[in-house]
């Protein structure tokens, strides 16, 4: 009996580990089996037989983390630090339980302390394990990247819709330092495959969405100087300030946290921001999370068609405010919805792009799908030619984004030079030459291009189409009258031409130059004059403009030089090979036939070795093809310049008040086609 009694507590003992351990084993396989409840149960019978083992207490805060019960499981996980200070496991349990309960400071600490853990750990492998983890510094800068890179795209000052406060960008960085998202952000990444999560840029780009204000400005508005460092929510007697609240309302209740309206978010006195403004405008409205029309001639009872005569359509800076969104709502002047449409997105409403494509005369899904740059150049001057704007040079400026350019903002240099400038360059980048079809008053800038954008109203003279068949008869017809050589050599002349060049208000026209023989003054009171001209190689027409001209002809010549140009399009040597037209399938084959003709072959074996001397000759057949289609289109009417020499070597453009539409008398008459490059001023 006494050896019983001596033995009775190491018996216990090894008794109470031995059922600890099957109470831990058991509880492993429930949390394998995901019943957690169960192994909660089962770690806490191991802690009742043995509480001092950390690993039944970690055990457990993983169990309970997994059920969310963050509270127990911090318990749980304090217990690990006390029981074994010197291991990384209980802080990182704390780290996940007090991310869950979202007490992410105290989680960021806890992290900050697991990495010194496995940083001093004497055990290899668990040093090792530190590899895989970023210091928060790191992340740190992960987020602060992608805040940059999402920033990029915004206003430099947005309004708080939640404080009424106005911030610039160290007040906007500040307000997201502080935010729940981004320490719970910052809490989340702690290993380097973290770093490239796209929840960062998604956390990011949903903190600083933004609304924009598309409005006309009225008499009186908010400017940026009523609103610093003030709660723009407690502001009255201001005029504009019911519509600033208004919209600042209506997007904080939208959800979304930011608001940006120009009249008060840009410092207009720091003509560097208001240069980087102006510049980036077309770029805000593009990235905003919503923009928000604001029609204040629109009475809610009106009926449908009151969008399209608002004065909202009328404005310059307003066409890039609707076509660079993605997501746009339109608000009559009481903040109703207009018309009482709900839908999510107005550019998705039918009725609404009707209105809208009928007040424009732009196509609803040009309207839409609009993308900025170079592409069709006078089709956006004509779409922008009837706006208006207070400042002048904003004519120019509000089309910087349409056009995707990037030129110095200079207010105080006049419509002629800010619209000069643009065209200039327009025309510079892109070699397009449809910003030189316009009717109306030249400018000061250069005399091809308008005085005002107005006279891009006009549609440009489009030529008349040919069938293929036309062409085919046409081609017929001038291959037995050209010589191979001479159309070769003037399709090789105008592949060589260079683009136009504009430069210092100087424009190098690449063109086809007709000698202008006589100009005389019609008889009539009109306000302008009407003038008979003829030119070598060009049938007589008619030119009406505001300008004198001197009257000559052949039997009174006079030393002014003067041509009707036709600036070199060379789009017009896009044009598909005959080889590659199905419906010319016959044409090569009698080409073929003829130029074997000319070479004395009748032999049909001949005709079909791939000997250097057929292929030479059948190279040759397809570029005289192409040079006598090039010249069938030459054929064709085209709009003419009237230019005069002003001094040797230089010249400028005759206004003139309708299009001057020319016509070659022959095709076939190459030698009266000069190729020219003008200097023209």
């Amino acid at each position: 009996m006494s050896r019983r009694r001596q033995s009775s507590p190491v018996f216990f003992s090894d008794f109470k580990q031995e059922c600890s351990a099957l109470c831990a084993a058991n509880g492993e396989a429930a949390f394998a089996a995901s019943d957690y409840d169960e192994a909660i149960d089962l770690y806490s019978m191991a802690i009742d037989l043995d509480s001092a083992s950390y690993i039944f207490f970690a055990n457990r805060s993983e169990a309970k983390l997994c059920k969310m019960l963050w509270e127990d499981a911090l318990l749980d996980a304090q217990k690990v630090t006390k029981l074994n200070p010197s291991s990384h496991v209980g802080y990182q349990l704390s780290h996940s339980a007090l991310r869950g309960a979202q007490r992410y400071d105290e989680a960021i600490e806890a992290f900050t302390i697991m990495l010194s853990k496995l940083d001093n750990a004497p055990e290899v492998q668990i040093r090792d394990l530190r590899r895989q983890y970023v210091r928060p510094s790191e992340a740190e800068d992960a987020i602060r990247r992608a805040v940059w890179i999402e920033l990029s795209n915004a206003p430099l000052r947005l309004l708080n819709t939640s404080t009424g406060i106005l911030c610039d960008r160290a007040a906007q960085l500040n307000s997201f330092k502080t935010s729940s998202e981004y320490k719970e952000l910052l809490s989340s990444i702690t290993k380097y495959s973290d770093l490239q999560m796209e929840r960062t840029k998604e956390v990011v780009a949903t903190h600083f969405r933004c609304v924009l204000l598309s409005h006309r400005w009225e008499e009186t508005e908010v400017l940026l100087h009523h609103i610093q460092n003030k709660d723009v929510r407690e502001l009255k007697g201001l005029g504009g300030i019911t519509k600033l609240q208004s919209f600042c309302k209506i997007a904080r209740d939208a959800g979304y946290l930011w608001a940006w309206m120009d009249t008060c978010c840009i410092d207009k006195t720091n003509n560097a921001e208001l240069g980087e403004s102006v510049q980036s405008m077309f770029v805000w409205y593009r990235h905003s999370a919503l923009t928000i029309v604001y029609l204040s001639d629109v009475p809610p009872s009106s009926q449908s068609g009151a969008l399209a005569s608002s004065v909202w359509n009328e404005r310059g800076w307003t066409f890039q405010e609707f076509v660079a969104p993605k997501v746009v709502i339109f608000y009559q002047n009481d903040w109703s919805l207009y018309r009482n449409d709900r839908t999510p997105n107005h550019k998705e409403s039918p009725a609404i792009m009707k209105e809208l494509e009928d007040a424009t005369g732009i196509d609803a899904q040009a309207l839409i799908s609009f993308n900025p740059g170079m592409r069709d150049p006078r089709q956006k001057l004509q779409w922008a030619s009837k706006r208006v704007t207070t400042v002048q040079e904003d004519t120019a400026y509000s089309l910087f984004g349409i056009f995707d350019v990037h030129l110095p903002v200079i207010y105080g240099e006049r419509k002629q030079s800010a619209l000069g400038r643009l065209l200039q360059d327009l025309v510079s980048r892109s070699g397009d030459i449809t910003c030189l079809d316009w009717v109306g008053q030249s400018s000061e800038f250069n005399s091809c291009l308008p005085a005002d954008i107005i006279s891009y109203a006009t549609p440009p003279y489009s030529l008349p189409s040919l069938s293929d068949d036309e062409i085919q008869t046409a081609v017929s017809s001038l291959r037995n009258i050209v010589p191979v050589d001479s159309a070769s050599n003037l399709y090789n002349l105008l592949k060589n031409m260079n683009a136009p060049l504009f430069a210092n208000c100087r424009l190098r026209l690449p063109c086809i130059a007709f000698p202008v023989t006589e100009v005389k003054r019609k008889r009539g009171r009109t306000a302008h004059f009407t003038y008979g001209v003829k030119a070598d190689g060009l049938r007589d027409l008619l030119i009406t403009t505001d300008e004198t001209l001197i009257q000559f002809s052949r039997t009174r010549p006079t030393q002014q030089t003067f041509f009707l140009v036709r600036p070199w399009d060379r789009r017009l040597l896009g044009l598909p090979d005959f080889s590659e037209q199905p419906t010319f399938a016959d044409e090569v084959e009698s080409v073929g036939d003829w130029s074997e003709s000319e070479s004395g072959s009748d032999d049909a074996d001949e005709r079909s070795s791939n000997s250097p001397g057929e292929e030479k000759l059948s190279v040759d057949s397809d570029v005289h093809l192409r040079s006598l289609r090039l010249m069938v289109h030459l054929g064709q009417a085209f709009s003419a310049l009237l230019v005069a020499e002003q001094r040797v070597g230089e010249y400028k453009r005759v206004a003139s008040d309708q299009y001057i539409i020319a016509q070659v008398k022959d095709p076939a008459s190459i030698d009266i086609m000069n190729i020219e490059t003008l200097d023209i001023l």
